[in-house]
């Protein structure tokens, strides 16, 4: 009962945003992993934000600073499947593909700061 109610409270927070499967994409159907930078005109974004979310294979797209507005991370079937998707979102912008060769480190569990951590606030 009392790790339900904080689980409930850190949902009712915004901490907790959902539960979710972690899917291997390779066994999944999918052995292509890879990263696309685009730099996307302003006048276009909505545009290619709406493709984005048509598009099954792209798992994550962020909005960044630097050379790119946007780093998307997707799935493909294959090399030539890879080059399909990136002709579909060449047509908003220039963009930069790297092919992920391994994962050394995948998505984990966020912890909270602690005060012996560099560049915490040492609040519990």
């Amino acid at each position: 009962p009392a790790v339900t109610e904080r689980v409930r409270r850190l949902e009712e927070a915004g901490v907790i945003e959902g539960y979710a499967a972690r899917v291997n994409p390779a066994a999944a159907g999918y052995p292509i992993s890879a990263l696309i930078g685009i730099t996307v005109q302003q006048s276009a974004k909505a545009k290619f934000l709406k493709l984005l979310g048509t598009i099954g294979e792209v798992l994550e797209c962020h909005h960044v600073t630097g050379a790119d507005s946007y780093v998307i991370r997707l799935v493909a079937t294959s090399v030539a499947d890879l080059e399909r998707l990136i002709q579909r979102i060449n047509l908003y912008g220039e963009t930069r593909t790297s092919i992920v060769m391994s994962t050394p480190l995948t998505a984990r569990a966020l912890e909270r700061p602690h005060a012996n951590r560099p560049g915490s606030t040492g609040k519990r």
